[in-house]
């Protein structure tokens, strides 16, 4: 249960755009420091499997490496991950991420997973024997196709010649040739991830998230008949049905790719992350816990960070309250997600532009509010 006079656990997500995780956690914690002096307080970064992940597990001790690899449109970028004992954290968007796109320029139907799979091989001949992958913030609607190639398979058209990256190429697949294909198969995969859109159709990789990565209309329906294609070959070789299950939609579709191929399971992101990061430890006799993340709305309550570790927390008897850049939960929502107040930095900047150019400091403010209220 919660003490009065236990330390504060801070742990908040990336503000997008803005701050990392562990750029907000240390602007709440100099903000408490000030206005509470006596207070402990203990900041533990989190990630829901996306961007941020593998710094929240370095912050919570892990090792971090680095590794060269192939970037979304193949030009080569320094990717990290992070590792503890025979544990390996890998981040898709580290080597496929939308941030790494050359000029900012969207690549829809040519980016690739090619780096991701990389940077799986790298921490597997590094001794790893879990991997954990986070996938979120992808340039790449590909299906995993550009992992699976960095593992050894093949991609042939029907004359035979290799399948250039990307989705729309996938159209063209005749041939998946998986002589040379290394499945990992002595390491332990897991995806950690917040989406459980499938592969095809509807709610699916390119209907949903192509159009965010820059897939116009046609593009979509390109990207969607690339995608069945490349179902169609990989479920036939791997005799794995994926395409249908929960989470093979996301990053683009590596998502599938990583089930079919890899044998991989699919964990919730941020429920599996705090117990790999040690959440429940830091937990024990705080007497609050503050999250957040840059926006409070409707796609924190599908399992993002903030609510993770709300529920977490409230199953050990600890208030929890949220620090934003902007809020749009009404009370109620914030109270069924497990969140007793929510502190947006609109409240002190009505601008937004100036709310994410300076959320370092507005955050530090913002602990003033939280100190009268709570401490």
């Amino acid at each position: 249960m919660a003490s009065p006079t236990g330390h504060v656990l801070i742990s908040p997500d990336k503000f997008k755009g803005s701050l990392s995780a562990s750029e907000a956690a240390a602007s709440l914690a100099a903000g408490l420091a000030r206005h509470r002096p006596g207070v402990p307080l203990v900041t533990l970064p989190v990630a829901d499997g996306g961007d941020g992940t593998v710094e929240a597990a370095v912050a919570a001790g892990f090792e971090r490496r680095t590794a060269r690899v192939a970037g979304p449109t193949g030009e080569p970028v320094e990717a990290c991950y992070a590792v503890r004992g025979d544990t390996a954290v890998v981040e898709l968007a580290e080597a496929s991420g939308l941030h790494l796109l050359p000029g900012g320029r969207l690549q829809p139907l040519t980016a690739s997973s090619l780096g991701a799979g990389l940077l799986l091989l790298a921490a597997a001949r590094g001794g790893a024997r879990r991997i954990v992958l986070g996938l979120g913030g992808s340039a790449c609607t590909d299906g995993g196709a550009g992992l699976v190639q960095a593992l050894g398979a093949r991609l042939l058209d029907a004359g035979g010649n290799r399948l250039p990256p990307g989705g729309a190429a996938l159209r063209r697949l005749h041939t998946l040739d998986l002589r040379g294909f290394n499945d990992l198969g002595n390491v332990e995969i897991v995806v950690a991830s917040d989406v459980d859109n499938p592969l095809l159709g509807r709610e699916g990789a390119a209907a949903v998230y192509g159009p965010q990565k820059g897939a116009d209309r046609e593009g979509v329906k390109t990207l969607e008949a690339g995608l069945r294609r490349w179902a169609d070959l990989v479920e036939a070789a791997s005799r794995r049905p994926a395409r249908d299950r929960p989470g093979a939609g996301a990053a683009g579709g590596v998502g599938f790719a990583a089930l079919a191929l890899l044998g991989a399971r699919v964990e919730p992101g941020i429920a599996y992350l705090l117990d790999l990061l040690g959440f429940t430890g830091r937990l024990a006799g705080a007497r609050l816990v503050i999250t957040g993340e840059g926006s409070l709305d409707a796609q924190t309550l599908r399992g993002k960070a903030p609510v993770g570790v709300a529920r977490a927390a409230a199953r050990a008897g600890v208030p929890v309250v949220a620090v934003c850049g902007r809020r749009s939960l009404t009370g109620e929502q914030l109270r069924r997600a497990r969140i007793s107040a929510a502190y947006p930095l609109t409240d002190l900047e009505p601008d937004v532009e100036r709310c994410i150019s300076a959320a370092g400091p507005l955050l530090e403010r913002l602990t003033f509010a939280i100190a009268e209220e709570w401490l």
